[in-house]
């Protein structure tokens, strides 16, 4: 699963994605260095591919009877996307980009669980590809927008860590998944692991074990003993 992430302004200039670094830009997107679950986050949606939105991460479902809807979902598997009934719809019509700069994960060791920070060799910006929905209080009129990230099969830089990996898109893959064509073999084909030779990972302090600390420094590398990542 992926359950934190972080979005930083440095790498709105390199290579990675234009669209994220145009829309975070003209947005005036503020640093996120520990973005975590039921925080409004910026999300480029299927039916405003050029607009930023912030929304609930933690999906909320349309057909939920009330917001505080206990099984909100933040991540979602995509080998079962066309058949689970929170996801089968959305997968056709509500697609999203979650624009990132890098993520976290948990490796279990005899001392405890230490925390990775995974990115892009050149720290690029990327964008995650999720799934988004609305839901509509029929009585007040109150909407509330919330997403969820798709996840897959972990690559080999991953897999020592954890046996899932959130799905990241290459930036000329963004265009089509925002597309409305429907989420036949080709559009499913996007959500594969990312290849391991682009990436790159560290292991970082526990201080990114609380979402109260959005800090530069939870980016800090920290001393482990065993391999590093590169």
């Amino acid at each position: 699963m992926c359950g934190r992430y972080s979005i930083i302004s440095r790498n709105r200039e390199s290579k990675g994605s234009v669209r994220a670094a145009r829309l975070l830009q003209q947005a005036e997107a503020e640093n996120r260095f520990n973005a975590a679950p039921s925080q409004s986050l910026p999300v480029i949606t299927s039916d405003a591919p050029d607009e930023l939105r912030f929304l609930s991460w933690g999906m909320l479902p349309h057909w939920a009877r009330e917001k505080g809807y206990k099984h909100k979902s933040i991540n979602a598997r995509a080998e079962t996307l066309t058949e689970k009934p929170m996801f089968r719809e959305l997968v056709n019509r509500r697609r999203c980009l979650v624009p990132a700069d890098g993520f976290y994960e948990w490796r279990t060791t005899a001392v405890g669980k230490q925390p990775y920070r995974f990115l892009l060799k050149d720290e690029g910006l990327f964008c995650f590809a999720g799934l988004w929905d609305e839901w509509a209080d029929t009585e007040t009129g109150e909407v509330i927008r919330s997403y969820t990230l798709i996840t897959t099969q972990p690559n080999e830089l991953m897999r020592p860590i954890h046996d899932r990996m959130p799905v990241l898109l290459h930036p000329d893959k963004e265009a089509l998944w925002l597309s409305d064509a429907r989420a036949d073999e080709h559009i499913l084909s996007l959500l594969s692991p990312y290849p391991s030779s682009e990436m790159k990972a560290y292991p970082v302090s526990k201080l990114v074990n609380s979402p109260a600390r959005d800090t530069p420094a939870v980016l800090e590398p920290a001393a482990e003993q065993g391999d590093l990542f590169s």
